[in-house]
């Protein structure tokens, strides 16, 4: 399994699908398996429970999961837990999606996704402390690809030449 991970609105649903595709297996996303299991989007979720309880369920949907031939795309947050990324490595190989920071706060406010960790007046200056605060975390990944959204099929390339060097996988 291919894991990928990065901040919200890095692009990991988007360039998931296409990896999925091009590698032919199976595209999940934690966001939508938690939204099936739960019955709820991820903001009511947030609005009604908290983020405390959205994690644990996050974890659990982890758990849960058995190593496949598949890319999952995982929710920003997943990579706060250590329990979260001995459960990643268990399923497969970690990659970090690499975005400067404008390019995503550019597709964010043009994005019509509701974002509960963003939904406040001073959202940009939320997303640079999450953004900067994660970052470190996130490089724990076992690829980083840094990822222009001009050219996504690029990147794909990128990972699928770097899961070969290191694993054989692709």
């Amino acid at each position: 399994m291919v894991i990928l991970v990065g901040i919200m609105g890095s692009g990991k649903s988007v360039l998931g699908m296409l990896l999925a595709d091009v590698l032919d297996v199976p595209f999940m996303d934690t966001d939508q398996l938690f939204t099936q299991r739960m019955g709820k989007s991820i903001a009511e979720w947030f609005r009604h429970y908290g983020e405390t309880s959205f994690r644990e369920h996050e974890t659990a949907i982890l758990h849960s999961m058995q190593p496949e031939p598949a890319v999952l795309s995982t929710g920003g947050g997943i990579v706060l837990k250590q329990e979260n990324w001995d459960e990643m490595r268990r399923l497969g190989v970690t990659v970090y999606l690499d975005v400067p920071p404008a390019a995503i706060k550019a597709r964010l406010a043009q994005s019509k996704r509701r974002r509960p960790l963003l939904e406040f007046e001073d959202w940009e200056q939320r997303f640079d402390k999450i953004y900067w605060d994660r970052r470190p975390i996130y490089q724990r990944a076992d690829i980083t690809v840094t990822l222009d959204f001009e050219d996504l099929e690029e990147a794909v390339k990128s990972i699928i030449e770097q899961l070969g060097q290191k694993w054989g996988v692709a």
